[in-house]
């Protein structure tokens, strides 16, 4: 593959800008695992609860979803809102 100038000067330029973004926030970062797993204990229930859903919407899950619904029939999709309960505890 051959890439023009362009190509190379886009790909430069992305990871220089990725590169400084990461170092201007690593000041802001937290310096324990309880920082960075659960936030300092200090992220709001909303936001929290929204990150939880987005990470529900990945590529993976609706074809774990239909997976279950294939081998179980449609009561199959009742593993899948089992989980939600289990996410609220």
């Amino acid at each position: 593959m051959h890439l023009q100038m362009i190509d190379w000067v886009l790909l430069i330029s992305y990871f220089v800008l990725a590169i400084v973004i990461g170092s201007l926030f690593t000041k802001k970062a937290g310096k324990s695992l309880t920082d960075y797993f659960v936030s300092g204990r200090s992220l709001p229930w909303w936001l929290a609860g929204t990150s939880m859903v987005a990470t529900t919407f990945a590529a993976d899950t609706p074809l774990a979803v239909a997976g279950m619904v294939a081998n179980h029939g449609v009561a199959g999709n009742w593993l899948w809102w089992n989980m939600v309960m289990s996410g609220i505890l």
